[in-house]
């Protein structure tokens, strides 16, 4: 028995009780969890904007040590430190035979599974694959990455949503280039990881917006070299920054009509809108005809960074290991299984970067 974050229906509130963990089939390992973070998808998986078969034990960030390895598992043994990736490619559907592994067409296949059950025999299903919000978990093998050395395994748990999704976001789907000027709107975690990214890539000016002013020594820590809060005049406010023309990139981090639009207005003639936030079916946005054509700007979604974790993995870690990617700076707030409820209300009221859940 171990505990866990369970959801018991969507729109329900988390209990924190005690489920039970099968010893790992094959082609599974047991994982016993060193953190987990709490992202914003967790949020939209539990209030409906988001589909996942409940009752769920949610969490899909996450870093810890393998220890039970089931049969069929040669590439991992008991002790290796892993991170979990909750979108694990098939190699087979027609995205990934196109190299589009972040577009798996089987990717969330195994969060319909049973793979647990609470103290009175209730069946439970795995969240986004990985299950993170629980002491330890039992997922399949494709779903855990060899942990590179030298990553602190704490910290680590967020290659496996935040950086991957802002690093990709910056370097695979915007494809920023050295001296191109960048917006990010929305400093949660995502954005913080988006910032980093940006000034990785070099370039030249940062802008990050944000409707909490408390985020700018953050935003500014990680990269920015302008702060603006965000209002009706935001995209104005980006245009002026950068000689009225407009950013080269935009990267909205946050999923919502407005700040899209927002991002889209504030985006140069011929520039790159990139889509990283997760809105819902209700957030409508509008173009016309006429400047579609007339500001010959790319409006382009983001999944998972456009990321194929096993290669990027080594890529952050390099990166992590010089410097030049500070994983603690995207934590505000280090929790306790029981703290996740406070830290969904924190990102519906804009406070603060990534919750860490430390075990």
């Amino acid at each position: 028995m171990v505990r866990a974050a369970v959801l018991p229906a969507v729109g329900a509130p988390l209990e924190i009780t005690a489920i039970e963990l099968p010893d790992p089939g094959p082609g599974q390992v047991r994982v016993k969890l060193a953190a987990a973070g709490v992202c914003h998808s967790d949020l939209s998986l539990s209030n409906g904007t988001m589909r996942v078969p409940v009752p769920a034990v949610l969490g899909h960030e996450g870093a810890g040590t393998v220890v039970a390895v089931g049969d069929e598992v040669g590439h991992l043994q008991v002790g290796d430190s892993v991170v979990l990736n909750w979108a694990p490619s098939c190699g087979s559907c027609h995205a990934c035979s196109l190299g589009e592994v972040w577009l798996c067409a089987n990717a969330l296949n195994g969060a319909a599974d049973v793979y647990a059950r609470t103290a009175d025999g209730t069946d439970l299903h795995p969240g986004l694959n990985v299950a993170a919000f629980a002491e330890e978990t039992v997922v399949s093998a494709s779903c855990v990455l060899p942990l590179p050395d030298g990553i602190p395994l704490t910290d680590a748990a967020l290659l496996g949503c935040a950086v991957l999704t802002g690093y990709g976001a910056v370097h695979h789907a915007a494809r920023v280039r050295e001296g191109e000027t960048v917006a990010v709107l929305g400093v949660g975690g995502v954005g913080l990881a988006t910032l980093q990214a940006a000034r990785i890539a070099g370039a030249s000016k940062i802008v990050a917006v944000d409707v909490s002013p408390e985020k700018e020594e953050l935003a500014r820590a990680a990269g920015a070299t302008d702060y603006v809060v965000a209002s009706d005049t935001t995209a104005r406010e980006i245009r002026g920054l950068t000689g009225k023309q407009g950013v080269d990139v935009a990267v909205e981090c946050v999923g919502r009509a407005t700040t899209i639009r927002t991002a889209w207005d504030a985006t140069r003639r011929g520039g790159r809108t990139t889509v990283v936030g997760i809105g819902g079916k209700d957030q409508q946005v509008t173009f016309n005809a006429l400047e579609i054509f007339h500001w010959g700007r790319t409006l382009s979604g983001c999944v998972y960074g456009n990321s194929n974790p096993a290669e990027d993995l080594p890529v952050l870690a390099e990166h992590v290991r010089t410097g030049r990617l500070d994983l603690g700076a995207l934590v505000t707030e280090r929790i306790a299984l029981d703290g996740i409820p406070a830290a969904f209300e924190n990102m519906l009221a804009g406070k603060g970067g990534r919750a860490l859940v430390v075990f």
